[in-house]
């Protein structure tokens, strides 16, 4: 956190990318019964309203199970699990509504207040409830009754999205109703996993007591691809403590539905919602789903593919040409966007010492909406920071607005490494960029 006024200013003017990219997305928050009886709470629903002001579209889903466990406790009852299910029978079920509906009038309660000289102070936001997730049981298992213990059917998506729209932030328990009546008894994951699919949300951010998931290093991963993510749930899923697994199986099964983004946030860490949304590294663990587009390392096999791609630009003068001989010498300095097993964008990064040359950037004319090169440029700053690159810097002849956006700065030719400046093409007349990434 910034720590006097300049390092303020200079982390203010840094979110603000993100503060335009999350404006008027649809986020999912999932916070388990935990969360809420945790000291860290209440900075939480200070965040939560703070991402409201900025115009993030929110849905909250709220577990309950510490809660239920101590009203059972206190009717002098204790629940039976089946598969890591809770039995909820007649006699427990009013507990259950009660443990739920003391779990949700708190978090209104606190979604409402606006006191001077506290950071809700003038949100003034509208929190909406209702009967949102369609249920139904989950009937016999293994000749097991799980008897009021349900699943989402389906989601009301037309009242939800209204909510949504008028800028209200839709508060959702983990109880559904069945179209007979009947109230049921639901696990808060699958909620909002059904929701955040369902109205196609942007993102799904699974609360957790941790950061993340830790590898056998203890080393905090910060992305995970779907198919990392699946492979981890399959070895390692047994080992993990079982809210982690439910967390990240959210995660996963909201982006194999079609989610692009899910993370696991700290509900435990002061601002970790705030860190990983609003800066670049993040505090917690990424699930992408990139079914369809991988952003990855070249290999030697994408030497064709990249050699359509830029093809045409050389054509145009826009790119130099490389020979595939060239290509194939310097095929580990590429990264490549890969659509359906086609090179759709690529990108090269040539070091000298601190600083590196940013070469070969292209898309193809069929994706250059939808930000793709603006992921291949945040791609390629990753990897140089990678390899400590302090500054990146470039040569183009047709393309320096788009460089500019991107953050780089015209600079001559002394700015570039004394090994650079003597292969400088009079003849093209580039014009030089470049960008600071400290």
């Amino acid at each position: 956190m910034p720590t006097n006024t300049q390092d303020y200013v200079k982390w203010f003017r840094h979110s603000s990318p993100y503060i335009n990219k999350h404006r008027g997305k649809t986020f999912v928050l999932m916070l388990p019964g935990e969360a809420l009886k945790h000291d860290n709470f209440s900075n939480i629903i200070h965040d939560i309203a703070l991402l409201n002001s900025l115009g993030v579209r929110l849905v909250v889903v709220h577990g309950a199970r510490p809660q239920i466990d101590a009203r059972l406790q206190l009717a002098g009852t204790l629940s039976q699990f089946h598969h890591n299910l809770r039995i909820t029978d007649s006699a427990s079920l009013n507990c259950v509504i009660q443990a739920i509906g003391e779990a949700r009038i708190t978090m209104e309660a606190m979604l409402s207040t606006g006191l001077p000289n506290s950071p809700m102070h003038g949100a003034h936001m509208q929190v909406l409830s209702g009967n949102f997730a369609v249920a139904m049981p989950h009937g016999v298992i293994d000749g097991v009754d799980l008897q009021h213990t349900g699943k989402v059917r389906k989601v009301n998506t037309k009242p939800l999205q209204t909510a949504l729209d008028s800028g209200a932030i839709a508060l959702l328990s983990p109880l559904g109703y069945s179209p007979t009546g009947e109230v049921f008894n639901l696990s808060f994951s699958d909620v909002a996993t059904h929701v955040a699919t369902a109205i196609k949300a942007d993102k799904l951010i699974a609360f957790i007591d941790g950061d993340g998931v830790i590898n056998n290093a203890g080393e905090l991963v910060r992305q995970l691809s779907l198919q990392e993510c699946k492979e981890f749930l399959e070895t390692e899923g047994q080992t993990i403590h079982p809210d982690l697994r439910q967390a990240l199986s959210a995660c996963y099964l909201t982006c194999l539905q079609g989610v692009a983004r899910a993370q696991l946030v700290s509900y435990a860490t002061d601002g970790a919602l705030l860190t990983e949304l609003f800066t670049r590294d993040g505090l917690g663990t990424m699930v992408y789903s990139g079914q369809y587009e991988q952003l990855r390392t070249a290999t030697i096999d994408d030497v064709g593919g990249i050699i359509e791609l830029i093809t045409p630009l050389e054509n145009d003068g826009i790119l130099v040409r490389r020979s595939r001989e060239v290509l194939e010498t310097e095929i580990n300095k590429f990264s490549v966007m890969e659509k359906d097993g086609t090179i759709i964008a690529c990108a090269a990064l040539y070091p000298y010492g601190d600083m590196a040359e940013l070469a070969c950037v292209a898309t193809h004319p069929d994706y250059r909406k939808g930000g793709r090169a603006a992921s291949l440029m945040e791609h390629m700053e990753k990897q140089a920071r990678k390899q400590h690159i302090r500054q990146l810097f470039l040569l183009t002849t047709q393309t320096a607005h788009w460089f500019i956006e991107q953050g780089f700065a015209q600079g001559d030719l002394s700015d570039l490494p004394m090994a650079r400046q003597s292969l400088y093409n009079y003849q093209r007349n580039s014009k030089i960029f470049v960008k600071n990434l400290a």
